[in-house]
């Protein structure tokens, strides 16, 4: 069985090696003024932000990708400037944005969840975006933190999230750009 688990790791890990790297959003210029800028592929989720009533805060959606019928997204109504990077967003709305994507998750998928936030780096989207799907167990290793609650979710600048619930709080696991992997598709 550990033979067994050791392998599936490692497939998973040539796997994320093999993942395209994304699109470049680092010079989005989606403008909500200006309708043909949101015409392109990476801003097809503001699009979508934009035809969300002016006071909804966050907003769900099913993720498109066929490769993902499990997966929902969670994102912020508002807009933020380029890459949409989520250590730019005020704390408060961000540790609101955390307990929308945690509410929904439960609902979603009862436990079992996880939450991943992509770099925006990788990410072929740029409007800032949490997916929501079942953690993979096997993915779990030794490089997280325990957090009791969401206000104590790290916003790192470079890196990725992963956040699953353990007894007592969550574990938070960054330092990859891709956490995404961790969710069943």
């Amino acid at each position: 069985m550990a033979a067994m688990l050791r392998l599936f790791c490692l497939g998973l890990l040539v796997c994320v090696w093999a993942l395209p790297a994304g699109a470049d959003v680092s010079r989005c210029n989606c403008d909500p003024s200006k309708p043909e800028t949101m015409k392109a592929r990476e801003c097809s989720l503001c699009a979508e932000a934009e035809k969300q009533p002016p006071d909804v805060k966050f907003f769900i959606l099913k993720d498109v990708n066929p490769r993902k019928p499990n997966r929902w997204l969670v994102l912020p109504r508002a807009h933020g400037t380029g890459p949409h990077p989520l250590h730019e967003v005020p704390k408060a709305q961000r540790d609101a944005l955390w307990k929308f994507a945690i509410a929904t998750a439960k609902e979603k998928i009862g436990d079992g969840w996880g939450l991943a936030y992509n770099s925006w780096h990788v990410r072929t989207q740029c409007h800032l975006h949490i997916h929501i799907g079942r953690y993979i167990t096997a993915a779990e290793n030794s490089l997280f933190v325990f957090v009791r609650r969401p206000e104590d979710f790290p916003a790192p600048e470079h890196s990725g999230l992963l956040i699953h619930p353990v007894k007592g709080g969550y574990h938070v696991h960054t330092g990859e750009r891709i956490m995404e992997t961790a969710l069943v598709r």
